[in-house]
């Protein structure tokens, strides 16, 4: 299942990300207080091309650079332990919160634990540095504590989430239908299982969009107005 092609191919976008890192790791001994942004969606909901939106809305009005990171970046640079070192590394170690998420950890948990550790590390250095917009991979619980975070969450109906993969996917709604419900399935096992924690917590939230009812580029704009404004 061809499953890349819901967002763009990660090389261009992972040499921005570096060259961002690089630039943040020049400026030693900076205490940053940007906002970081987590974006919660359900499988089919348009969160990327909505987090793309945001980026270049946060960018016109701020004239600073912001870092996009879903899965794709964060998992490209989890697997790469060379790409780890580098970006851990500019980043900086600013972890103190590390080690009490850490410890919330489902002691259902027990595979590939190295791995996530490495990518629960690698979101909070991030959000730690301010100016990035991270979708999924539990990020809105990993940095819950972070008191410069702003979490966002979006959902739609069945219908929509099967229509929005079957379009994106080029495939018919009978072979979108069960797609959304395993991958659902997936993303909720892992916030339960791995996070210890309830993905349809809504007071884990600033604000939750219908992605029946509001597009890409009004919640965009609803967010930037909520993050820049306070």
């Amino acid at each position: 299942m061809p499953e890349s092609r819901l967002i763009p191919s990660i090389d261009k976008r992972l040499g921005a990300f570096l060259e961002v890192s690089r630039r943040q790791g020049a400026q030693p001994g900076e205490a940053p207080h940007k906002p970081a942004i987590t974006i919660s969606r359900e499988f089919g909901c348009e969160a990327y091309p909505m987090a793309e939106l945001l980026r270049q809305q946060l960018e016109s009005r701020t004239r600073q650079s912001w870092t996009l990171m879903d899965k794709a970046l964060l998992d490209e640079v989890a697997k790469s332990h060379n790409l780890s070192e580098q970006v851990l590394h500019n980043l900086g170690e600013k972890n103190r919160f590390l080690d009490e998420f850490l410890s919330t950890f489902s002691p259902r948990w027990k595979s590939d634990k190295d791995y996530y550790r490495l990518l629960c590390k690698q979101i909070i250095a991030l959000a730690e540095e301010g100016n990035v917009i991270i979708v999924g991979r539990g990020a809105a619980q990993v940095t819950q504590r972070m008191k410069h975070c702003w979490h966002f969450r979006m959902f739609a109906s069945p219908a929509f989430k099967v229509a929005s993969i079957a379009k994106r996917l080029s495939i018919d709604k009978g072979e979108a239908e069960p797609l959304v419900e395993k991958r659902q399935k997936e993303r909720d096992r892992f916030i339960r299982d791995f996070l210890d924690c309830d993905p349809y917590d809504l007071n884990a939230y600033h604000l939750i969009f219908n992605n029946d009812r509001s597009g890409p580029a009004k919640i965009a704009d609803i967010i930037a107005d909520y993050v820049l404004k306070g």
